[in-house]
């Protein structure tokens, strides 16, 4: 029998990298897919896997091809608030990997709806977790992370206690900058920023992994998402990603699961999909495994990891702000309003406000607390700069 999926954001990367992994995988059927605006490969998506449901949220694009959907025998719908009309019951899987903090809504509104939920999307984590949490146990929803590194550290750690877990190690590659003069740093263009050396991804993940931000995010996303002290957790610097999570154990064992820096990886393993490695591929993964190098990060080339010292403890305001400052910041700098020096300088500076300081030892109590303080901080980001 096939198991059922849906997939929120197909048109990303993380969602063009799941239809990659079900595309020649009879057991799987797509009864879903989602896009913001891009309507006309959302149709060529729903043509090629069959699919009979699609959501676009932009209503622009919504009525120029809502028409176009019909005749093809495709149900569109304007918006992710209709999923309650497209299942009745639950599917086996939902990809959500819809980018940014409006991420978290979707994630929200679609657990009632899957047995098993698997989420690339940082912000929602990061911001929502507790709201995330809280309905995964309601509605009875397993949950797996798809991150590269996250879901490393779930399958090293799964059938381990965690008491026995001594310390966690998230790997960054230092991005496209690692070895960059610190004099060149003020005034680098967006297209250097964004070539990643190892990895495919979108504009505004490529600026956050060439700061350093990116691994500060998945830092407490594994803070949350397992339960961890942040004491436990650590960044190192390893160039190649090949090495996605180390785990230290009691015991004196130590556990790391390492792969290609292919999403498609992570994300096929996660829905049982086991395909096998080749011959060469073997040999490639041997060449990697032989040349393993890890070093601390350079705080003078990555002054965001300071951030880590001021992440409070106890869920609060302090993530949505952080999250909600850098995203404006990334966006000043992609449409050259800002240097690139000035993302971290600024982000550090804000972060100290009292402006934002006495949000900190408050939590958020739903979504509409959440967006209402993406919209505070927004606000007052744009009357600064």
């Amino acid at each position: 029998m096939s198991k059922k999926i849906a997939i929120l954001g197909s048109t990303g990367s993380i969602g063009l990298s799941t239809l990659q992994s079900i595309k020649k995988n009879n057991n799987f059927k797509l009864l879903l897919i989602s896009a913001n605006k891009k309507g006309e490969l959302l149709l060529k998506q729903a043509t090629e896997y069959k699919v009979k449901n699609a959501i676009i949220e932009d209503e622009t694009e919504f009525n120029r091809l809502k028409k176009v959907f019909k005749s093809k025998n495709i149900n569109l719908y304007h918006g992710l608030k209709n999923i309650n009309k497209i299942f009745k019951k639950k599917v086996d899987y939902c990809v959500n990997s819809i980018s940014g903090i409006e991420g978290l809504e979707p994630t929200l509104n679609i657990i009632p709806f899957c047995k098993n939920i698997l989420i690339a999307n940082k912000e929602s984590i990061i911001c929502g977790w507790d709201l995330i949490s809280s309905k995964l146990k309601k509605f009875n929803t397993n949950f797996i992370p798809i991150d590269s590194e996250h879901f490393s550290i779930w399958e090293l750690i799964k059938n381990e206690k965690l008491y026995n877990i001594k310390k966690i190690i998230l790997t960054a590659s230092g991005g496209p900058f690692l070895k960059i003069n610190q004099k060149k740093i003020f005034n680098i263009k967006p297209n250097l920023a964004l070539k990643h050396p190892n990895w495919k991804m979108g504009k505004k993940i490529s600026i956050d992994s060439s700061t350093m931000m990116n691994k500060i995010f998945e830092f407490i996303e594994a803070k949350k998402i397992f339960n961890i002290e942040k004491e436990k957790i650590q960044i190192l610097i390893h160039p190649t990603s090949f090495v996605h999570a180390i785990v230290f154990l009691k015991g004196n064992l130590i556990k790391f699961l390492a792969h290609d820096t292919k999403m498609t990886i992570p994300i096929s393993n996660a829905l049982g999909i086991k395909s096998d490695l080749k011959n060469n591929g073997i040999k490639k993964n041997i060449k990697d495994l032989n040349s393993l190098e890890f070093e601390y990060p350079d705080k003078k080339i990555f002054p965001v990891i300071s951030i880590l010292k001021i992440l409070p403890k106890k869920e609060s305001y302090f993530e949505t702000i952080l999250v909600t400052i850098n995203d404006t910041l990334v966006n000043k700098y992609l449409n050259s309003h800002i240097n690139y020096a000035s993302i971290q300088t600024n982000l550090l500076r804000f972060l100290k406000k009292p402006f934002f300081t006495k949000y900190y030892k408050l939590k958020p109590k739903n979504i509409y607390d959440i967006n209402k303080m993406v919209s505070i901080t927004k606000k007052y980001i744009e009357k600064k700069i």
